[in-house]
């Protein structure tokens, strides 16, 4: 078994064009771990963010860095024999990078907890472009907002990697949603479930929307002030969930100010919840876009195209060739 492996790396953080190939050690299991076979990578914002010095860059304990949290691939290596898990499982799920390599590379050695079989009704790009994604709409909507038949549920940058499977989600356990998206993407977002498609580009979501319930807020302020303005929606009492790192600092004092409960959220990569998303899935309840799908090598036009801030659905790195 060769001990180096090709991967996308980065030497410091700055520019996408800091990312490049190199041979670098493969990991090597240890504990509950699993070593997976990448055979295609999500490509996130906080790959983009951590890569350019923000993000989690503060934990990289050392360069040449791999990043990347989503992969679907096939098992390599298991904790023992009788594992749930075996060889030749087609399995996807996401790491905790940078304390571990990530999965822009050959190999990538996560937890059990954090690994299920692949959707059957999925290929591998398709697959690596759901945990991270998907998790966190889940863990913001379901966990954090308690979705619910009737409630009224406003979700920003709907037609993105996190806000497609927000809208679903949403829809699916009964919330009456309202998206806002670019004019392009609204017949996109209207058939992910959405009731009501505000166009931003055309129309002030707070001059359209009114008393609901939460906020799912996928920008913060970074654009346009857009947590700010959401305030304005919320009914007394009502909720904002704030995902994007570092987007709306003062979120807490302004929504306290106004009567308004707030919250941040961070994902937790767990294969429970994946497996119940799977299951959402291969029954065609939800269901997964990939806007493109670019070779590993091409990692950093990746991360302009996501930079650019008009993905549909997820951009997806080719790390390796479908298993025969």
């Amino acid at each position: 078994m060769a001990e180096t492996m090709q991967a996308l790396v980065i030497d410091r953080t700055g520019e996408a064009d800091e990312l490049h190939l190199a041979e670098v050690p493969r990991p090597t299991r240890v504990s509950d771990e699993v070593v997976v076979r990448v055979v295609a990578a999500g490509v996130n914002p906080i790959d983009a963010k951590t890569r350019a010095g923000r993000g989690v860059a503060a934990a990289i304990g050392s360069y040449p860095a791999v990043l990347g949290n989503d992969f679907a691939g096939v098992v390599e290596a298991v904790p023992y024999a009788a594992h749930p898990l075996q060889p030749g499982d087609r399995v996807y799920g996401m790491g905790r990078v940078p304390r571990l390599g990530g999965s822009y590379a050959e190999f990538i050695a996560v937890s059990s907890l954090s690994v299920a079989p692949m959707p059957a009704s999925l290929g591998f790009a398709e697959a690596a472009a759901v945990p991270l994604a998907a998790l966190t709409a889940w863990g913001a909507v379901i966990d954090t907002a308690r979705a619910h038949e009737g409630q009224r549920m406003l979700v920003h940058a709907a037609s993105g990697g996190v806000g497609h499977f927000a809208v679903q989600l949403a829809a699916y356990f009964g919330a009456e949603v309202t998206a806002t998206c670019s004019a392009r993407n609204v017949d996109f977002v209207r058939s992910l479930g959405a009731r009501h498609v505000i166009d931003y580009t055309s129309e002030r979501f707070e001059q359209v929307a009114s008393e609901q319930d939460v906020v799912i807020d996928l920008i913060g302020n970074v654009a346009d002030d857009t947590g700010t303005r959401s305030l304005d929606v919320l009914r007394p009492h009502g909720l904002v969930v704030n995902v994007p790192t570092g987007s709306w600092p003062t979120m807490a004092d302004e929504a306290a100010a106004r009567g308004i409960r707030a919250t941040g959220y961070s994902v937790s990569p767990d294969a429970r919840t994946l497996a119940v998303i799977t299951r959402l899935i291969d029954d065609g309840s939800v269901r997964v876009h990939v806007d493109r799908e670019l070779p590993l090598a091409e990692g950093a036009e990746a991360h302009r195209l996501l930079e650019g801030g008009h993905v549909r659905g997820k951009v997806v790195l080719r790390v390796g060739a479908d298993p025969a």
